[in-house]
């Protein structure tokens, strides 16, 4: 008979190697109050990352100190119940939020010609992902770029989906976008943040002409490695003049191909 309310479990020792739910005990014929409270407290994460507001004023701000050029716009969603409730109105520019990037792409022509790469900062489903991570990233990113790339705004979308990067980066002429959205939390990862990457955005793109780098967070893909990956992908999408399903991330290849012999 054991001599603690709890039973552990024999597999105990895989839980150093993951966050996944494996190996919680037993409390008679239940889980142990403190696993009920643990996952109690993960479901609360996820539900305030979906919910809460993404303070947009203050993450241009917060960019321009960083030596940004920033602009916010919004969808088409007027809120977060119809956001979540209406994903075709999420992957649309309010008319006022096209002319804001029309107003800036009119301006720029007398100065230099469209972006090759457009940054895009988007709520998505995980606000609390933008908030935590967009800074330290775009950093990286940034502080990666090519000599011979020009780098458009950041722009900052609310109640945002995916494909509302394609007609934002339509308007702005970039040749590539990049979309830096809040995925879908989970039950260990509230705070996960995925980056679409697509070539010649325009409205009406699908899924299956982005490449995607998911899991962007410290306890997922590391912030570098996350930029190094994105502007290997940039890189053979200029060169193929594609991305997509045509176009295979093969950025750790060249990392193993290169190794010693």
């Amino acid at each position: 008979m054991s001599k603690t309310p709890v039973d552990e479990d024999p597999w105990m020792d895989l839980r150093r190697y993951t966050r996944a739910r494996l190996a919680l005990g037993r409390a008679g014929n239940s889980i142990p109050t403190a696993e009920v409270l643990r996952f109690d407290y993960a479901h609360a994460q996820a539900r305030v990352a979906v919910h809460a507001a993404l303070d947009a004023d203050a993450m241009r701000t917060a960019l321009e100190r960083d030596g940004l050029k920033a602009l916010n716009v919004r969808s088409a969603a007027p809120d977060r119940a119809t956001y979540l409730a209406r994903p075709d109105l999420g992957r649309q520019l309010t008319p006022e939020s096209a002319d804001v990037l029309r107003d800036y792409t009119g301006r720029q022509r007398t100065c230099h010609a469209a972006c090759d790469l457009l940054l895009i900062v988007a709520d998505g489903l995980s606000s609390t992902a933008i908030s935590r991570h967009v800074r330290p990233l775009i950093s990286e990113i940034v502080g990666r770029a090519p000599a011979d790339w020009v780098l458009g705004p950041v722009v900052i979308a609310t109640q945002a989906r995916v494909a509302l990067g394609d007609e934002i980066g339509q308007i702005l002429g970039a040749r590539i976008s990049v979309m830096l959205i809040g995925e879908r939390p989970g039950l260990s990862s509230p705070d996960s943040l995925g980056m679409y990457v697509t070539w010649e955005p325009h409205r009406g793109c699908t899924d299956a002409q982005r490449n995607c780098i998911s899991n962007v967070r410290p306890q997922g893909l590391a912030y570098d490695e996350a930029a190094r990956r994105l502007w290997w992908l940039c890189a053979e999408a200029r060169r193929l003049q594609l991305t997509g399903i045509a176009l295979k991330d093969g950025s750790g290849v060249l990392e193993l191909s290169s190794g010693p012999a």
